[in-house]
């Protein structure tokens, strides 16, 4: 079963002291498998995010321990800070990451609850796809009166905490314990110090939008509707929560946003929504500010979106339009904007799943040159795959941004985004393919005293094998297909370097011809196998098929050079 992954991130009402923040997340790494990504802390909000990944059992005993902590260290009763609140550790949400639904996300978010609830005797609230009634989905309402309106709040009937007791806990106040999809905390910097200002900047952006008045917007009488509530006009931006404030550390006024689905609003989009409604309103934006992680999706989006908006190719790679999302929404404007620790996949990577495409080229050389039987010829042919492909991409990039052609940027532009994805997918197989046959190497070691361990031997042989015909076959698929864009950049692109585009149908030739050889001895002893003899058919084809792709392309080359 593939494994089942969440992400918790509790917000902690301490933001100044670095010694209590130090043994709450203390008691998060003590719990084996969880993987310790992020901590946020901010002095004029007084309130740290953090944010950790894991299983689901992990998971949860890791954030009960750390709200446990945060009730032994934080007195509500002394905090001050800009940020909502009403509670040690305010809000806990679950999100889910892979393999694991929303519903049994909510599931272990009640029992995160109950436990809550019941040993430390701290109100528990549920709040998005956790809360048990309608009125209690909104974060904002389960927070509304903030800590100093729970003594009253509580004894409300209708607000009578899902778990724990209905009592005002003075020092640890209540906690939020949600259920939710993935949330972007993000902050856009004004050229303002005013918060009314700020304010007037969230309104206009954000989904609930502002109260409907007559005359004057902040002053005029209020418009409600025949049940007598207020009226409001929506902001621009679905899925979007803000309020201004300020921020005494940097000395700005910021528009605070919670993007709560990136699919509706993506970063990009709430960063241009302030821009537009700063600039009517005499302001700038002069930066933004991430609190926590982004998927890499959202900051590659970013990328592509601004570059587009230059009518320049996006056929770059991940690096290039990370850097451009980054200086385009001025991330890096208050702090170092460091990928490596704010994009969620990159903290989740595992360097040493991929040691090849991590060396320089004279490491890598010198690697596959060594007395060791791996990286062989199965990385090799997908690494000049990539180099093939590459090289197209390169002219496609040309070609995009050659003068006088500048009508025909998107065109290149696309060519060039197919050419990156087949890169990026040929890469992952040059390690991919070392891996396979490590496994195959494994297997042959294992015990074969009797019958019953031959046969668990053989089976273990005969899956690692399956996976190293697997392997270079998709390297095959994955380089033929690069034969379109080569052949495209040979016939239509920038004609000064038509040279480049046949070095890549040589590369690619040679990607596809020598994935075949490690099929056909790979595939030794195995041709009775439905699969394999499938695959040796179907690797044939594709090996003839690139013969006459080569051939074609580089006929077109040899009569556009002469």
């Amino acid at each position: 079963m593939a494994r089942q992954l969440i992400e918790c991130v509790p917000n902690f009402s301490e933001g100044r002291d670095m010694n209590i923040i130090r043994q709450i997340t203390g008691e998060i790494e003590k719990i084996e498998g969880i993987k310790l990504l992020d901590i946020d802390p901010g002095k004029a909000t007084n309130r740290t995010v953090v944010t950790f990944v894991g299983e689901p059992e992990p998971v949860i005993e890791a954030a009960f321990r750390a709200i446990q902590k945060a009730a032994e260290l934080i007195d509500m009763q002394h905090h001050q800070g800009e940020h909502p609140r009403f509670g040690a550790t305010d809000v806990c949400p679950l999100v889910p990451i892979a393999n694991i639904s929303m519903e049994e996300t909510t599931i272990l978010a009640h029992r995160l609850g109950k436990r809550v609830g019941n040993e430390l005797s701290i109100p528990v609230y549920y709040y998005e796809h956790a809360a048990k009634e309608d009125k209690r989905k909104n974060l904002a309402s389960v927070r509304a009166g903030e800590y100093e309106g729970i003594a009253k709040k509580i004894k409300d009937p209708a607000w009578i905490p899902d778990e724990g007791p209905a009592v005002f806990n003075s020092k640890s106040g209540n906690i939020a314990i949600g259920a939710r999809d993935f949330l972007v905390a993000y902050n856009a910097n004004l050229n303002t110090t005013s918060v009314r200002r700020a304010n007037s900047i969230a309104f206009d952006i954000r989904e609930n939008g502002r109260i409907k008045r007559e005359g004057n917007p902040i002053s005029g009488k209020i418009i409600k509707d025949k049940n007598g509530q207020p009226l409001r006009i929506p902001g621009v931006c679905k899925g979007v929560k803000a309020i201004g404030w300020y921020i005494e550390e940097y000395g700005i006024a910021q528009v605070s946003m919670n993007i709560t689905n990136i699919s509706i609003t993506p970063v990009h989009e709430a960063f241009d929504a302030c821009v537009e409604s700063a600039h009517k309103r005499g302001m700038r934006v002069t930066g933004s500010e991430l609190v926590g992680l982004i998927p890499k999706k959202a900051m590659l989006d970013a990328g592509r979106y601004f570059l587009g908006k230059q009518q320049r190719s996006c056929g770059v790679s991940e690096e290039e339009l990370i850097h451009i999302a980054v200086k385009s929404m001025g991330l890096d404007e208050l702090t170092p904007f460091d990928p490596k620790k704010k994009i969620i996949e990159y903290m989740l990577d595992d360097a040493g799943n991929s040691p090849l495409i991590s060396m320089n080229l004279r490491t890598f050389s010198n690697e596959t040159a060594s007395e060791s039987p791996a990286p062989g010829g199965g990385s090799i042919s997908a690494y000049v795959g990539a180099l093939g492909v590459s090289l197209a991409t390169m002219v496609a990039n040309l070609s995009s941004h050659k003068r006088g052609w500048d009508e025909r940027w998107e065109e290149f532009s696309n060519w060039a985004c197919r050419g990156q994805q087949l890169k990026d997918e040929l890469l992952q197989l040059v390690d991919k393919d070392t891996m396979v046959f490590n496994a195959i190497m494994q297997a042959f070691q294992l015990p074969k005293s009797n019958e019953a361990e031959k046969r668990l031997r053989k089976e273990a042989i005969d899956a690692a094998t399956i996976e190293a015909i697997k392997v270079p076959f998709r390297v095959m698929q994955l380089s033929i297909r690069s034969f379109e864009i080569i052949r495209a950049m040979a016939e239509t692109g920038n004609p000064n370097s038509v040279s480049d585009a046949g070095v890549g149908a040589l590369c690619a030739r040679t990607a596809v011809l020598g994935a075949h050889l490690n099929i056909m001895i790979n595939a030794q002893g195995m041709e009775k196998d439905t699969f394999v003899a499938d695959t040796i058919q179907k690797a044939q084809q594709l090996a003839d098929r690139a013969v006459k792709e080569e051939a074609a392309i580089l006929e077109i080359v040899k009569t556009k050079i002469s």
